[in-house]
C-alpha cells in the first residue's frame, strides 16, 4: 500500500493540485488530512477512477459472463413521492397553520 502526498496525488489523477484538494475535503476524493498534509492511498484513488467508468465499458469484460455493475441501474426505490409536485402539497398541508372560526360579534347593533 502506497501513500501519496497532495502533489502526488494531483500527478495521478492529471488534476491540479488545488482541485484535487478542494474534492478531497468535500469528500468526492478520499483523502485523509493528517495535520497539515493531505494523505491519499493510491489504491484508492484507482478505486475511486474506476467508479468513474461508465457502466458500459465495465460490463464488457472479456471471458467473463455479463454483470451489470451500474449501482444506479441496481437501485431500488424506497417510499417517497412519484411527483414533486405531490411533495410540495404535503409539505404545504404539513405546515399549513391550524385556524380557528372566526368569533362572530355577540352584541347586536
Amino acid at each position: 500500500m502506497k501513500t501519496l502526498n497532495l502533489i502526488e496525488a494531483a500527478q495521478f489523477l492529471k488534476m491540479h493540485p488545488e482541485e484535487v484538494r478542494r474534492r478531497a475535503k468535500s469528500g468526492i476524493i478520499p483523502g485523509a488530512k493528517l495535520g497539515k498534509r493531505w494523505a491519499f492511498i493510491e489504491d484508492d484513488l484507482a478505486e475511486h477512477i474506476r467508479s468513474l467508468y461508465a457502466c458500459t465499458r465495465q460490463a464488457l469484460q472479456v471471458g467473463h459472463k455479463e454483470i451489470n455493475l451500474c449501482h444506479s441501474l441496481n437501485a431500488v426505490k424506497r417510499g417517497g413521492f412519484d411527483s414533486p409536485h405531490q411533495a410540495v402539497s404535503a409539505l404545504d398541508a404539513l405546515l399549513q397553520q391550524k385556524t380557528k372560526p372566526r368569533r362572530r360579534n355577540s352584541m347586536t347593533s
